[in-house]
């Protein structure tokens, strides 16, 4: 097991390269049982969430070579296993994305419920009820999806909540029904674009792309192609909080801010100085203390849920009062406890946080929760004084490509340290 030790008090200065997207990755490694041919997917974060993807797919009967850090061959055009074990679906909700592609070229699908998961419930109900809607036979029994069709059909489906996943699941299924089918209410997050853009290139008619209606022409069969991921949105806006907390100036790279308003919002009323182009942002605090800012999380465009935990970590040092209320996921706040165990001045109140900013942070030994929460408990170490050891840090290599190395790039005090 390996933990973090991070000295604080250090303004964070340099450029770094964002990786590419995990949000957008794991869909797309999906999408490739639909392909008659494999595969190559580009700029491909290493992530222990990509490995967990690949070794499901592994057990379904998929090939995939690492062809180099970011570039990985995968042959899914023929599965011999068509079930989706409890052992690998429990350590990824995501995992639930095999669905739809299995369904829409195989006709069945033996699935595992993904069970619980730290920040909500996240149930998969709007999956199933969309894919009976497309005609499939769906029975959940013994903790197992069992789904059979004997052939989607394209239909209405209107999503009575916007869902990332159940968004994704069904466009992939929809590309194989015969017909037309048309997705209201869809999830209009830029990693759903870059999976229609890349179903697309496989042969795919998905038109809508970026907007809540989708409509999707299915087609009798789809190739695979190379294509590159987008960046990862989250990674560049952590990174640029991480310059925020500890009044530096930093660089990120490789990143898109025409995905970010949001966030960039937000850290332009912190008092940050932001200066973006094509494929990069910079951030400047001038050594100035942020101001506090009050954050509510929505579905996109709007301010993310995957950067609630960063923000907050940034409000406990902030100059000011801030309200954070999390509207997504119903368990969210479990980095609250760590922080005001370094001293942060946190009241929680059902799905709000109130803060009140204090002028520095203490290190103290963290235990981390789940992935965003993590990354707020680095972020908070950064910009503390003395010595911050966080536990757990297997939640960070889930979404953050070899973190401790990429701020150490930037000046940071900090080494992954085995117990």
């Amino acid at each position: 097991m390996y933990k973090l030790v991070i000295q604080g008090g250090k303004p964070l200065k340099g450029t770094l390269k964002v990786s590419g997207s995990k949000n957008s990755s794991l869909p797309i490694l999906f999408a490739s049982i639909l392909a008659d041919t494999p595969i190559t997917l580009n700029n491909t974060p290493q992530l222990s969430d990509i490995s967990t993807t690949l070794r499901l797919l592994s057990s379904m009967g998929s090939e995939w070579i690492l062809e180099s850090d970011s570039s990985l061959f995968v042959d899914s055009s023929t599965l011999t296993n068509l079930t989706a074990d409890y052992d690998l679906v429990k350590t990824m909700r995501a995992s639930i994305l095999v669905l739809g592609p299995m369904l829409a070229k195989y006709g069945k699908a033996k699935v595992s419920l993904p069970g619980g998961c730290a920040i909500g419930t996240r149930p998969v109900n709007l999956h199933l009820q969309a894919l009976e809607k497309l005609g499939a036979n769906i029975e959940v029994r013994n903790g197992y999806i069992y789904a059979k069709t004997k052939g989607l059909i394209g239909t209405e489906i209107h999503f009575e909540q916007i869902s990332v996943t159940a968004t994704e699941n069904i466009i992939m299924a929809a590309t194989l029904a015969k017909g037309l089918t048309t997705i209201s209410n869809a999830a209009q997050e830029p990693e759903i674009s870059d999976l229609c853009q890349c179903l697309n290139k496989m042969g795919a008619k998905i038109t809508g792309i970026g907007t809540s209606v989708l409509n999707i022409k299915g087609v009798k069969n789809l190739n695979g192609i190379q294509y590159s991921v987008c960046p990862d949105r989250i990674e560049s806006a952590t990174y640029l909080v991480a310059a925020a907390i500890t009044r530096g100036a930093v660089t990120v790279k490789n990143t898109n801010p025409q995905v970010m308003h949001a966030v960039l919002e937000k850290l332009i009323e912190i008092g940050a100085n932001i200066k973006t182009d094509k494929n990069s942002i910079t951030l400047d605090m001038e050594g100035k203390r942020p101001k506090a800012v009050n954050i509510k999380t929505s579905t996109y465009p709007n301010f993310p849920t995957d950067m609630q935990a960063q923000f907050t970590a940034l409000n406990t040092i902030a100059e000011g009062h801030s309200v954070i209320t999390e509207n997504i996921f119903e368990n969210r706040f479990m980095h609250i406890p760590e922080l005001i165990r370094m001293g942060a001045d946190l009241t929680l109140e059902g799905n709000t946080v109130v803060c009140k900013g204090v002028k520095s942070l203490t290190g103290a030994h963290l235990m981390a929760t789940d992935l965003r929460a993590s990354a707020s408990l680095v972020l908070a170490g950064l910009a503390a004084k003395g010595t911050t050891t966080i536990e757990r840090v297997y939640h960070l290599d889930r979404g953050y490509e070899t973190i401790e190395e990429k701020l150490k790039l930037l000046g940071a005090d900090i080494e992954r340290v085995q117990d």
